[in-house]
């Protein structure tokens, strides 16, 4: 049996464009298979979210399940929201010879950015289907998850006797997962496991695709990371493809360029502008953005202050001649300057402070925004997670912008996917001084960072993406005084993150929809 693994790029709502895409890559000429595959939802797009609620949505969705198993010249598996007396289900179809087989998703995730069970109803059965001499079972995403859970899909299949497992998934990319997938995979011990997972951007979430075959223990096939992908499997020629290498450096830098690329594809943006500081944050933004849109799609705003460096000007300059981008060039001292003046009666002649940085940070935010909406350009807003975590960032200022490029990245990682991104180049496209110089706001004389990064980014790691406690924390050797700070800044800036641009989840612990915490709170370890 030839099984062709189809790791497609969907859009969510874009049903008909969706039915066409499964339709074209089963019915192309050049590939023979006995049965292709599809991801989860494939109909749909993965996650729909409320769009289920929409009683047309639904009917609509169905009408292309009908379509396709009238279209389609082999069979094959799709994945689509099924529904029956006003209940939804997460639903794979089996499809063969116009007739569909449907099996529902039985373990629906309910954490970090997952809320099926808000839209769907558990499955309570399994079967099995014979295909070509084989029996079948087919699963869906979570269902290959089942440790934490006490009903077992994945077991039961097995139990029953199933000689291949097929589990269609839209598992999102962050550190570790590709691995953690596989090991999963391995431990069910079957004959042959096929997965095959979603790639694309939707809205903060990336799909990288890796789809992959197991036989037994055994891994005999991987599909493309964060490429569109057909993996044909013979199940009478297996052989071990060989040990899965992940460079995760490498997937965090393709992740975030995919997301950065389908989010501007699937809302329609076609160039992005953000502004450019001779700083090492907003120089790996925009050289993402260069990888995701191209050069010629990609313009820089430089918003020069009395207290920006002559070498910021510099690094400007050298990054945007080895990109290729063009380079707007604003000041901003007089605009600066009517702001102080027209609000001096309001300030009393109070001295200046905190007040006076953030006013600069809010110029140079309007002024990106008024470039936005004058040439229709997508505002890249640069801010790292550190300073997302520790609230170091200007609400309606540096936090301005419709996507938060690496907002999922601390600044350690910053230095390392900007080492790597020259590496990749062969040559230094990010200037060697930017690593070197102290980061800094430039927001008033002789201004840098409150932090050594070298410490403080790790321990934020450790509270928002491990959520270590204050004693585990200090136990560990961080000062005291340090965590107290660190966490009642995170505590604090709460309110801040609610406003923000939707950040790129690359970590298991993102700033966004999977991120619930009360901006009211007022529990304290401290």
């Amino acid at each position: 049996m030839r099984i062709a693994v189809a790791q497609i790029n969907t859009s969510v709502g874009d049903l008909e464009g969706n039915t066409k895409k499964v339709i074209t890559v089963v019915n192309q000429p050049d590939v023979k298979a006995d049965l292709f595959v599809f991801p989860e939802l494939t109909i749909t797009g993965y996650p729909p979210r409320d769009l289920v609620l929409e009683n047309h949505f639904v009917e609509e969705n169905k009408r292309m399940l009908s379509k396709i198993a009238q279209s389609c010249r082999t069979p094959c598996i799709v994945g689509f929201v099924d529904s029956r007396d006003g209940t939804l289900y997460n639903a794979a179809a089996f499809i063969q010879d116009k007739t569909v087989t449907t099996q529902y998703k039985m373990l629906l995730p309910n954490y970090d950015v997952f809320d099926e069970k808000r839209y769907f109803t558990p499955g309570e059965t399994q079967s099995l289907i014979p295909f070509q001499g084989r029996t079948v079972g087919i699963e869906i995403c979570e269902d290959l998850w089942e440790i934490d859970y006490p009903v077992k899909p994945t077991t039961t299949l097995k139990k029953m006797g199933a000689d291949i497992i097929i589990n269609i998934s839209a598992s999102p990319y962050c550190v570790r997962k590709v691995e953690e997938r596989i090991e999963l995979a391995k431990k069910i011990d079957v004959p042959l496991m096929v997965y095959c997972n979603l790639i694309g951007g939707q809205d903060e979430l990336v799909f990288d695709g890796n789809s992959f075959v197991v036989s037994r223990k055994t891994v005999v096939r991987v599909g493309k990371s964060f490429e569109e992908d057909v993996v044909i499997i013979d199940t009478e020629g297996l052989h071990e493809e060989g040990s899965i290498v992940v460079y995760e450096i490498r997937n965090v830098f393709k992740a975030l360029v995919l997301g950065l690329k389908d989010y501007c594809r699937k809302t329609g943006f076609q160039k992005a502008v953000l502004g450019l500081s001779g700083g090492i944050d907003s120089s790996l933004a925009c050289c993402l953005a260069v990888e995701a849109l191209g050069c010629e799609n990609v313009t820089g705003m430089f918003m020069p202050s009395r207290y920006t460096s002559p070498q910021s000007r510099e690094y400007v300059d050298m990054l945007v001649e080895n990109l290729g981008v063009d380079l707007v060039t604003v000041p901003i001292d007089r605009i600066f300057e009517t702001y102080k003046t027209e609000m001096s009666p309001m300030f009393r002649e109070l001295p200046e402070d905190i007040t006076e940085e953030n006013i600069q940070a809010r110029i140079r935010g309007n002024l990106l925004m008024a470039y936005s909406n004058k040439f229709g350009h997508l505002v890249l807003a640069p801010g790292n997670k550190t300073e997302l975590a520790l609230g170091y960032c200007t609400l309606y200022g540096d936090m301005s912008g419709g996507l938060s490029v690496i907002g999922d990245v601390s600044k350690a990682r910053v230095y390392e996917l900007a080492r790597y991104y020259n590496e990749k180049m062969k040559k230094e496209i990010i200037p060697q001084e930017v690593f070197k110089r102290a980061p800094s706001a430039e927001l008033k004389a002789g201004q840098v960072d409150p932090f050594d990064y070298s410490v403080v980014s790790p321990l934020v790691d450790c509270i928002v993406e491990e959520k270590k406690s204050e004693k585990e924390l200090i136990d560990a050797g961080y000062d005291p005084n340090l965590v107290k700070d660190v966490m009642r800044r995170i505590r604090r800036s709460e309110y801040k993150r609610k406003q923000a641009a939707p950040v790129i989840k690359v970590t298991e612990q993102a700033f966004g929809v999977g991120w619930r915490y009360p901006i009211a709170n007022r529990f304290s370890q401290i």
